[in-house]
């Protein structure tokens, strides 16, 4: 299945879950928010939120600083 993560073209096997997403990219999930379709998608529904064909998910991470 092909999505695009943050503006690019990614391909996943089917199904994939935001949850698979985040997994995939190895990335701490504590102040991570997620956009599915230009929806923001809540923590506590990651691992039942299903990815479509074509979905335009968008990761992203609070930085620290200053």
């Amino acid at each position: 299945m092909r999505v695009t993560l943050n503006g690019e073209d990614v391909e996943f096997e089917s199904p994939t879950t935001v949850d698979d997403v985040i997994a995939a990219l190895g990335i701490e999930r504590r102040g991570v928010a997620v956009s599915l379709d230009r929806e923001i998608v809540p923590r506590s529904r990651w691992a039942t939120t299903p990815l479509a064909e074509g979905a335009q998910v968008e990761v992203l991470a609070a930085a620290a600083g200053g």
